[in-house]
């Protein structure tokens, strides 16, 4: 009988240990998630930015790649603010 509620108790603990453990893991698999598009975003948003400074360098500052350039550069902002 002493047995069997020890082992009645370690079973218990472990089943509440594994739904703790598992509620953990999906709650941060969204925010992991996140932090990834942000990333992402974050990259596009550097690679657009650079790609204008080299429009400028070679280009001058008011020419037409220039702005087409500006232009790409406010659509990656747009589209990872909104």
């Amino acid at each position: 009988m002493r047995e069997f509620r020890k082992l009645l108790r370690f079973a218990q603990a472990f089943l509440s240990m594994a739904a703790l453990a598992g509620l953990l893991m999906s709650a941060s698999a969204p925010m992991a998630r996140a932090d990834d598009d942000h990333d992402k975003c974050r990259h596009r948003i550097e690679k657009a930015e650079h790609k204008l400074d080299d429009a400028v360098r070679r280009h001058g500052e008011h020419s037409p790649e220039a702005e087409r350039r500006r232009h790409e550069l406010s659509e990656e902002r747009e589209h990872c603010w909104s």
